[in-house]
């Protein structure tokens, strides 16, 4: 649990740029938006829209997890699940 503590406190730590969480946050965000209207306007990109929201879901998730959002990151991680099983069914 220490190891993991420390971790990420180091991951808090990092300022590159832009503050990492917020690289996170937005890129998730931003991948979101791109693959609804992918699954939405039903064009033959369904895999491709769930495959970004797999994406979309771990961004956020970690971003989740970083800022202690607990409630945030158990949606994610039913977001990646949702988006595994949409892959298969329209492989």
């Amino acid at each position: 649990m220490l190891l993991w503590r420390r971790a990420r406190e180091k991951l808090l730590n990092l300022r590159q740029g832009k503050h990492p969480r917020q690289v996170l946050e937005w890129s998730g965000v931003a991948t979101a938006i791109v693959y609804s209207l992918a699954v939405a306007l039903n064009v033959g990109l369904e895999f491709w829209g769930f495959l970004l929201l797999v994406v979309s879901a771990g961004l956020i998730g970690w971003w989740a997890w970083l800022g202690g959002h607990r409630g945030i990151l158990l949606l994610q991680l039913f977001y990646a699940t949702a988006g595994i099983v949409g892959m298969v069914r329209w492989f």
